[in-house]
Formats: structure tokens, C-alpha cells, sequence
């Protein structure tokens, strides 16, 4: 069977060869990213479901990961089913979060995210290449803002996200930690020479400041 692209990589390559997902990290910067994720993914397994490691090429910045079984959470969304996803979002978080104190996935949310659809769960976290240490409230607030920047017909299913997680954090504390990212992403286009991407990330910030909690 030949390789099978697969969709939603905006910053890598990846695709299924000989039934295992081959990941490809292109970026400047993606040895590093590659070194990021694979440690990241050895420190939650068996927290949350991810992804075993198969195999890593540092030289041509690959690594081989097992495939995970489930629906993507993006497309789910978009076909309506927003407020389960987001709920299991939040319990798979919360699980992160109380097992690994101090770790952030650094990208969370429904676009990383596969799905059990029969019992609603989170069978896989996705894309670990900006995990780092840091404060929960990124985790939440980065999903949080996912849904309002990319499915805004769906913001009246963000109180299920909270639930699941168990608390909501006040708002000025969810806004600034969304600034904060933006302005994290228009920096790395900057260092990369990607004008339009910088531009795009500062245009998310200016639409992130105008919003209310």
C-alpha cells in the first residue's frame, strides 16, 4: 500500500507507511521540535493515551510513531459535536494536568486530538513539539481559544470544556495566557522570516484583546 498522507499537519509532514505514522519536522527549528515531542511523549504515556515511539532520525528529523484509532476532534466538531468533545478535551486535561504537575502540551486542543466516538473519550494527544513547563491555565485557555478563533459557532459549547476539567480560571487569567501564545507564534515566524505568518499572528492578537470572557 503506498504512503497515505494525512490531513491537519499545518507545520509538519506526516503520513501512514507500512502501518505506522512517519512524521517529518521541516521547520528551522525541527530537531528540536522532534527532540521536544519525543520526550514529551515518553513522560505521558500511560498519563493520557499517546502515541508509543517507534523509531527516531535526528539526521532527517524524522520520528516513527504507532497509529492511534479514533475520529479527529476538529472534524468532529465540525460535524456538530462539539460539546462532547470538548467535555472529554477537559478530562483528558485534567488528567494531564494532576499526573504531570508543571507540564504543558504547549497546543491543546480539538484539532490534536483523536476520539473514541462510542464512549465519547479521548483515545490520543497528538503533536507534542511545544510541550514545555509551565502553567495549566495555557493548556485550557489554548483550547479555549481554538474554538473561538476556529469554530465560533460553537463557543456556547465551552462551558462543557471547564467541566470537564473542573474549574474554570477567571477570565483576564484565560485572555492573557492566549496573548501570550500569539504573541509566542507572531515571535517564531519572525526568527523564521515569515512575514505573512507574523502578520496573521499579530492580526489574532488584535482579535484576541476584543473579546469578552
Amino acid at each position: 500500500m503506498p504512503p497515505r498522507r494525512l490531513p491537519h499537519g499545518y507545520t509538519n509532514r506526516s503520513w501512514v507507511e507500512d502501518g505506522q505514522v512517519v512524521k517529518e519536522y521541516n521547520a528551522v527549528d525541527g530537531a528540536e521540535r522532534l527532540r521536544v515531542e519525543v520526550a514529551a511523549l515518553g513522560r505521558s504515556a500511560g498519563v493520557v493515551p499517546v502515541p508509543e515511539v517507534v523509531s527516531v532520525d535526528l539526521g532527517r528529523r524524522r520520528a516513527v510513531l504507532t497509529v492511534m484509532p479514533g475520529r479527529h476532534g476538529q472534524e468532529l466538531v465540525d460535524a456538530g459535536f462539539a460539546a462532547p468533545v470538548l467535555a472529554a478535551a477537559g478530562r483528558t486535561l485534567r488528567a494531564l494536568h494532576r499526573s504531570l504537575p508543571g507540564l504543558v502540551h504547549g497546543d491543546y486542543g480539538p484539532q490534536n486530538l483523536l476520539f473514541d466516538v462510542t464512549a465519547w473519550e479521548v483515545s490520543a494527544v497528538l503533536d507534542w513539539e511545544f510541550a514545555r513547563e509551565g502553567d495549566p491555565v495555557e493548556d485550557l485557555a489554548w483550547a479555549e481559544w481554538i474554538v473561538r478563533t476556529h469554530h465560533p459557532d460553537d463557543v456556547g459549547a465551552l462551558p462543557a470544556l471547564f467541566a470537564g476539567y473542573g474549574s474554570r480560571p477567571p477570565w483576564p487569567d484565560r485572555q492573557e495566557a492566549m496573548l501570550r501564545r500569539c504573541a509566542e507564534l507572531e515571535e517564531l515566524c519572525h526568527r523564521r522570516g515569515q512575514a505573512q505568518g507574523a502578520a496573521l499572528w499579530d492580526r489574532r492578537q488584535h482579535a484576541t484583546r476584543a473579546w469578552s470572557g
